[in-house]
């Protein structure tokens, strides 16, 4: 085997044990090392060699959290379209995010909760795109931003815990929660 080779086999088996980390500890905050290792596929030798202690690994799942985080944002397209559409998409992304989300939400410091940055607990970027909604018609004015963002994370929680409860599809799910946000942000008549 070439350097390259090792080089990135020990890239996937360490990125393997990190995905397995966000999921099983997603799941379950107090997993044990060994489920992780088990959930990897890998020894507890073979973990304990990529992170040796805890502490190790939960710093390596909080720079995969930061990083994943900051990719489905930037693929919702915040500052595009309507504001609706906007959450729409946001909450499209983050569906697909639910142990990491899960995991972020348990373990303080672990890494930045997005929920936490700007005026009364809301994001900068999405208390502008509750803004830009209550602006272009799409989201009702009555409901502040930081509303809107506690709705959206209760939804997207909700339905984590449905799919886990009652083994629902991705899809019919996504659906579900997408149809609850659009009705709960839209401005109603009269």
């Amino acid at each position: 085997m070439t350097d390259t080779q090792v080089s990135g086999s020990r890239a996937r088996t360490r990125q393997a044990i990190v995905g397995a980390a966000i999921e099983v500890l997603g799941r379950n905050p107090a997993a044990s090392l060994g489920d992780i290792a088990a959930a990897a596929d890998v020894g507890r030798t073979t973990l304990h060699r990529y992170f040796a202690e805890r502490a190790d690994l939960l710093a390596a799942v909080g720079t995969e959290a930061g990083a994943r985080l900051a990719r489905a944002t930037a693929q919702a397209r915040m500052a595009e379209g309507s504001g609706a559409s906007a959450v729409r998409r946001l909450c499209q992304e983050y569906f697909d995010l639910g142990s990491l989300l899960s995991l972020i939400f348990t373990e303080p410091g672990l890494a930045a909760a997005p929920t936490t940055e700007g005026p009364a607990g809301c994001d900068p970027e999405f208390a502008a795109m509750v803004e830009r909604g209550h602006r272009d018609g799409t989201i009702d004015p009555e409901l502040p931003a930081a509303w809107v963002q506690s709705l959206v994370w209760s939804q997207l929680y909700a339905g984590w815990a449905y799919v886990a409860e009652t083994g629902a599809s991705r899809h019919e799910t996504l659906r579900l929660i997408l149809r609850t946000v659009d009705g709960a942000i839209a401005v109603k008549p009269g």
